[in-house]
């Protein structure tokens, strides 16, 4: 998901001197296998809670996960818009790419969220050592604070320009 943003960027992307129809098309295939890989994720725990007659989103992780995959789900719907411009009357394509990518960066946040919350279960403290734990945590918040500079440097930063 982090890459799929970042492909925007003209500082981190691996595909900066590409169009940016081409990278709206690798964005828009890395944040699918994105949902994909979460969609299957939640389902193999899903299935492991069933087998075992274990309760299901009784924790902040597991709930938080839910509602960021829900948002994911709306986010992506959302979206279809921007690659068929004409779906949207009324709405301009510059406005419809702020609203896109605010609320790409609510999700990710809340994905960030999430993935903190998980770090933080007796399962994962148990089985890694401080050091590591904090390693382990570091990134998805280096990785959100990065994503918000970009968003908001891109888009945010840039309307505020504009008016």
């Amino acid at each position: 998901m982090t890459e799929a943003i970042l492909l925007f960027s003209p500082h981190g992307s691996l595909i900066k001197r590409f169009p940016h129809k081409t990278k709206g098309r690798v964005h828009w295939i890395l944040q699918s296998l994105c949902g994909c890989c979460a969609v299957l994720g939640l389902a193999a725990i899903f299935y492991n809670k069933y087998l075992n007659g274990k309760a299901h989103f009784t924790s902040w992780h597991g709930l938080v996960g839910l509602i960021t995959l829900c948002v994911v789900c709306v986010q992506s719907l959302a979206a279809v818009p921007l690659i068929y411009h004409s779906l949207a009357k009324g709405w301009s394509l510059a406005k419809l790419k702020r609203y896109h990518a605010a609320s790409g960066l609510v999700t990710f946040l809340l994905g960030s969220t999430s993935l903190l919350l998980g770090l933080c279960s007796s399962w994962f403290t148990a089985s890694v050592g401080v050091y590591a734990w904090y390693l382990a945590a570091i990134c998805p918040v280096l990785s959100a604070v990065i994503i918000m500079n970009q968003v908001s440097s891109a888009y945010i930063a840039k309307k505020r320009l504009q008016s």
